[in-house]
């Protein structure tokens, strides 16, 4: 029987970090910076200046401001074919977010790669934005919670109870936890 890897031995070895400029954070870069969940996140990793950003292997960015911030950017990725990019009002406050990656860089593409890590049978996912849709595509199973776009609620299996409901630690208990 092979050995399953942690969540965390396989972020190790993709090289994921979380990397954001000190004292250039906007309100909503801050807020996600705070949550709990952060406090000892290994990923994370600061660094002093925007050159800093570049260094490295870079495969996934996301900017986070009001939304004519990303006007100019967005319409010049929509013309590259190396990359996409994803704009969309943030669910929780009044930013929008703008993630930018290569082409083939999905949710869909991650998740498939860690099903073959893992040596998961099937995937079962949850969403919330159109950032989701990709994942949907390939899930045997796919909720949506109640405060999802509608693009994403569209193509579900079932919606659920929102975020703020705690709608999928919901459908976990009662689904998986005998």
């Amino acid at each position: 029987m092979r050995r399953r890897k942690s969540l965390d031995e396989n972020s190790r070895n993709l090289g994921i970090k979380l990397i954001n400029v000190l004292g250039k954070e906007t309100a909503g870069i801050m807020n996600y910076l705070n949550q709990p969940v952060r406090k000892n996140d290994k990923r994370m990793n600061p660094v002093a200046d925007f050159e800093s950003l570049f260094e490295g292997n870079v495969f996934y960015i996301i900017c986070m401001g009001a939304e004519h911030d990303f006007d100019v950017i967005s319409g010049d990725i929509a013309t590259e074919n190396r990359y996409k990019s994803f704009l969309s009002k943030q669910l929780y406050n009044e930013d929008y977010w703008l993630e930018i990656m290569p082409i083939n860089a999905t949710k869909s593409n991650a998740i498939l790669q860690l099903k073959e890590m893992l040596g998961c049978d099937r995937i079962v996912c949850f969403g919330d934005g159109i950032n989701d849709i990709s994942m949907f595509e390939i899930a045997e199973e796919c909720y949506a919670v109640d405060n999802a776009v509608d693009e994403l609620k569209a193509i579900a299996t079932d919606v659920i109870g929102s975020n703020e409901e705690n709608g999928v630690a919901k459908w976990l208990e009662k689904n998986f936890i005998p």
